[in-house]
């Protein structure tokens, strides 16, 4: 994938295809020891597949500004999903230091281009608050209540 020029109004800053150790470094908060690892190494094992995109923006100096992955998932059709397939976005993620500069919002552009250029009609996501009007701004909404749940 070629660089994108991001939104009007953001001259000099170009949305990149990311690189696996880019997401391990972008101050994720993880709740057990080794996840860093554990992740870079499975985004490194897919980096090149076809259903994930992995976009970044460099600061200057080559640190990292911001980041986002999409994935393109496949489940059983239903009425609302006739093909089965969806997205889903994480690891979205704008270092302290470069918010409020439109990051978030050109790597938002970035993947939702992406899915509608692989057809995807439903793409989801879990917001923070601080992410929630970015992801709003973009039609998401939340039809039903998100549950999860993890093992003891």
């Amino acid at each position: 994938m070629a660089g994108m020029e991001a939104e009007p109004g953001m001259a000099g800053v170009e949305v990149e295809p990311g690189m696996a150790g880019d997401q391990a470094e972008a101050g994720m908060a993880g709740v057990r020891e080794g996840w860093e690892e554990a992740y870079a190494a499975s985004l490194e094992n897919r980096l090149g597949d076809p259903d994930v995109a992995v976009y970044v923006i460099d600061a200057p100096g080559g640190t990292l500004a911001a980041c986002g992955i999409g994935f393109i998932f496949e489940r059983f059709p239903g009425p609302r999903l006739p093909d089965g397939r969806f997205g889903y976005i994480l690891g979205m993620t704008t270092d302290p230091a470069h918010r409020r500069r439109g990051h978030g919002r050109a790597i938002m552009d970035a993947l939702m281009t992406w899915y509608r250029d692989n057809g995807v009609s439903r793409v989801d996501l879990h917001a923070t608050s601080d992410g929630e009007p970015l992801y709003r701004s973009y039609g998401f909404t939340s039809p039903y209540p998100g549950l999860t749940w993890t093992a003891p």
